[in-house]
């Protein structure tokens, strides 16, 4: 069985094949509940009825076109006043607010992170420990976290791992001695204080 067409161009079709068939069949369709003359008038609104739709939305078209044009022109415009006000006071704030405009801000430089906190081990096994902790609360934004690990009664501290998320499982550690583990926030500033120290017999 056939379906109806949703699209337009599909329905328009459809209604000149029926238009052209109730004409040439009268013999097969003698009493349509629609004629064909009242079918064609409907045909011929939509189709007056779209075309009108064109136009306007062409018209639409063209003054959207015109709106952006005028709208790069005044950008463009008020642009190069801004740029010579800011040249002809040499960036004073006062003076260019009188033209609701303001001076160059300093850059804020970046801060090292803050501490990260919490650091815990929830599972670990023969040679290897899942750590994980919270970000830090204060401090410039987190690039990487580095892990360290020493002996306990050490204070030489090594490099074992990093990590961009707030975990890491880390592998390979020795085994059957007592290590402590800490982790520091770093970004290009430099690096923060280190997290609490979690002690661990792998």
């Amino acid at each position: 069985m056939a379906t109806f067409p949703k699209a337009e161009t599909k329905i328009q079709s459809l209604a000149h094949e029926i238009l052209t068939g109730l004409k040439a069949h009268t013999d097969l369709f003698p009493s349509p509940p629609v004629d064909a003359e009242e079918l064609g008038q409907t045909l011929d609104a939509f189709i007056d009825a779209a075309d009108a739709l064109k136009e306007q939305q062409a018209a639409v078209s063209h003054a959207v076109d015109l709106k952006h044009e005028a709208l790069e022109a005044l950008t463009d415009r008020m642009r190069m006043i801004l740029r010579y006000a800011e040249n002809v006071t040499h960036f004073d704030d006062a003076s260019l607010k009188t033209l609701g405009w303001g001076g160059r801000r300093d850059g804020s430089a970046l801060e090292p992170p803050g501490q990260p906190r919490a650091l815990e081990a929830p599972r670990q096994g023969q040679g290897w420990i899942f750590l994980d902790w919270k970000q830090p609360d204060a401090g410039g934004k987190v690039a990487a976290y580095k892990i360290q690990r020493r002996q306990e009664g050490s204070e030489n501290w090594i490099d074992v791992g990093t990590a961009i998320e707030t975990e890491t499982t880390l592998s390979n550690q020795p085994t059957g001695q007592q290590l402590v583990f800490r982790v520091m926030a770093v970004n290009k500033a430099g690096q923060g204080a280190p997290s609490n120290g979690i002690l661990a017999v792998l």
